[in-house]
C-alpha cells in the first residue's frame, strides 16, 4: 500500500484471467503463510517485501482442473522492500494502483471483503498522514 493505493495484478491465467488480483499465491507443503506470502511476491512481481499488520483469514474456493476446491485465504499489510516491479508473465499482464476507497471489484470474494476490512481502513488513515 502507498499514499491511500494497493498494489493489484492484471491475471494472466485462468480461472479469472484479466481480473484484478492480489499478489500471492499457494503455500507450499508445511509452509507457514507467512513465509509463502513474501516468497509469492518475489516470485510474481520480483520484489522482496516486508510484511506488515495481519490483515484477515477468509474462507474461499478455487477452481482448479474443474474442481472447486475450499481454500483459506490468508492477507497481509505489506511494503516493498526492494527491487523493482518485473511482472512474471505467466502470472500476471500489468500492475498498477489502486485506490483502497473505491476498489474494483476483484478476482476473488476473499479480496473484497479483506479491502473492506477494518484493518486497511486504519492503515488507510495512517498512511494519509
Amino acid at each position: 500500500m502507498r499514499d491511500g493505493t494497493f498494489l493489484a495484478v492484471r491475471r494472466a491465467r485462468d480461472p479469472r484471467a484479466g481480473w484484478w488480483d492480489l499478489p500471492g499465491g499457494f503455500c507450499d507443503g508445511f509452509e507457514h503463510p507467512a513465509d509463502a506470502a513474501v516468497r509469492e511476491a518475489r516470485e510474481e512481481l520480483g520484489v522482496a517485501v516486508e510484511l506488515g499488520e495481519f490483515a484477515g483469514m477468509h474462507i474461499g474456493s478455487y477452481d482448479f482442473q474443474g474442481e472447486r476446491l475450499p481454500v483459506l485465504d490468508c492477507f497481509w499489510l505489506a511494503t516493498i522492500a526492494g527491487g523493482e516491479i518485473v511482472l512474471d508473465p505467466a502470472e500476471a499482464s500489468e500492475y498498477t494502483w489502486l485506490p483502497l476507497d473505491d476498489p474494483p471489484e476483484m478476482a476473488f470474494p476473499t479480496m473484497d471483503a479483506v479491502l473492506r476490512n477494518p484493518v486497511i481502513g486504519r492503515s488507510r488513515s495512517r498512511l494519509a498522514h
